[in-house]
């Protein structure tokens, strides 16, 4: 197809397809991805399909499994109540909301959205009933938090596999992420907090039955109690292995000379495989000084009794990590396929020049790619990464760069996030949200932090620092 505005229409078409039998047909992404990516090949290259599942599948596998694995230790060390207590310290029971807020963003760098929202909920609830603070105020920027991370910052997957799709730098990537989402967090908060506050939404009952209401203004009254629980530097060190390690790694490359011998070692020890590799061996290393805690929380998971402690190290972790990951494995790699065959359509550089003509600035065209995505299909990872495979081919031509690229689609993956999105209803579900609340207190912060990203990547690149 050499026509840009023929494959233009295809492309159309083909997404209206995907959607309809997401929305509609309420098929799984997964076998919608694989459906729509056949139909283009036939008129493209069939051989591309398989190979772009292949190759997804090969870079991402590992890392994505080995974040599941190193989720259920974060879970069952309670590491996350950890760092929850770390920052009710550091505001000194102040502005409480940003206690599970900025939890929730630290440990969904790793962790998938669903469990970092069950982590993150019931700290929320905690502290509501302590302080008498609403679920609106909780839920908004508690999700907003997890959201920005889950968007912006690998290795979470959907983010992991369009750095490595448009061959952005990955410590780079995660850096400038976690400089941009951090910001749009707290501008987000500014704008926002009064806001919030304006309506009373009751919490979860069966989570703060036994929790009693203080009057108190001690730090030490307002803390997440927990048997067993793990120190501060100890619960941080399960996030920041692997992020300082891939991070550290591309700082030290662009600052020592190519044939420096450091970089070997770097090489090795900033490789995403490695570097969650160390997390998890590190995370499990944690849970044997606090078994009491792991053993509560697997059985709790499980609803089974290990009789030996390496077992749920060892075997009920990993099996667990695994049944979270597969979906996640699976969507991604489809759309890795389907994002190979639009990329490989020669009629591609037509379109990127007709783009660029239209006087549409560069940046703007993956930014709402993905968020028009994200409204079709509700899934930010099956988002992101067809708005790589689109934008791909384009990135010379638009005068983009690929970290600028990466963390413009991540942006534009959840500036709406509605009803159609399954974790739409898994936050609403624990913060106690009804539609209407949901989406004034998810759809809503959701949009402003990813305006407030885009705005923050565009300032960037428009003085030439990323």
């Amino acid at each position: 197809m050499a026509s840009p505005i023929g494959f233009l229409i295809m492309l159309i078409l083909t997404i209206i397809v995907l959607v309809f039998l997401i929305m509609k047909i309420n098929l799984h992404p997964t076998f919608a991805l694989f459906l729509v990516g056949l139909g283009f090949s036939f008129v493209e290259s069939l051989t591309t399909l398989t190979g772009g599942f292949g190759s997804t599948m090969t870079s991402l596998g590992v890392p994505i499994m080995l974040g599941a694995i190193l989720a259920m230790g974060v879970q069952d060390t309670g590491a996350a109540k950890s760092i929850a207590n770390f920052f009710i310290r550091l505001f000194h029971g102040k502005n409480l909301e940003l206690a599970p807020a900025l939890t929730a963003y630290i440990v969904s760098i790793p962790v998938f959205g669903d469990i970092t929202t069950i982590l993150t909920s019931n700290i929320a609830n905690v502290l509501s009933k302590r302080k008498h603070i609403s679920m609106s105020k909780m839920a908004a920027f508690t999700q907003a938090g997890l959201n920005l991370t889950h968007a912006v910052v690998p290795p979470t997957p959907g983010i992991l596999a369009v750095s490595i799709m448009l061959g952005a730098d990955l410590g780079m990537t995660i850096s400038w992420g976690i400089v941009i989402s951090l910001a749009a967090l707290m501008l987000t908060w500014v704008a926002l907090r009064k806001w919030t506050e304006k309506e009373w939404i009751e919490l979860v009952p069966e989570v703060v039955a036994e929790i009693q209401e203080t009057e108190s203004d001690r730090v030490e009254d307002i803390l997440i109690r927990g048997e067993d629980l793990p120190g501060t530097l100890p619960a941080f060190l399960t996030i920041l292995i692997p992020v300082v390690l891939i991070a550290g790694s591309s700082f030290i490359n662009m600052c020592v000379a190519e044939d420096a011998a450091i970089r070997n070692w770097t090489a090795i020890f900033g490789d995403k495989i490695v570097a969650l590799g160390l997390g998890v061996i590190y995370t499990m290393l944690l849970g044997c000084f606090h078994q009491k805690a792991v053993r509560k929380s697997d059985r709790d998971s499980t609803h089974k009794e290990q009789e030996k402690f390496h077992d749920i190290l060892l075997n009920s972790w990993i099996a667990r990590g695994c049944e979270v990951a597969l979906p996640a494995l699976l969507i991604t790699s489809m759309g890795g396929a389907f994002s190979a065959v639009i990329k490989s359509a020669p009629a591609i550089d037509g379109l990127a020049s007709m783009i660029v003509e239209s006087g549409i600035p560069g940046l703007l065209v993956p930014f709402l790619i993905s968020a028009i995505m994200m409204a079709a299909v509700g899934s930010a990872t099956t988002a992101g990464i067809t708005a790589a495979g689109v934008v791909l081919p384009m990135m010379g031509t638009l005068g983009i760069t690929p970290v600028a690229t990466t963390l413009a689609i991540g942006a534009g993956s959840i500036l709406f996030n509605y009803m159609n999105n399954s974790g739409f209803w898994v936050i609403s579900r624990f913060f106690n949200l009804n539609l209407k609340q949901g989406i004034k207190y998810i759809t809503v912060p959701c949009g402003v932090s990813s305006l407030m990203c885009f705005i923050l990547i565009a300032i960037f690149t428009s003085i030439g620092i990323m």
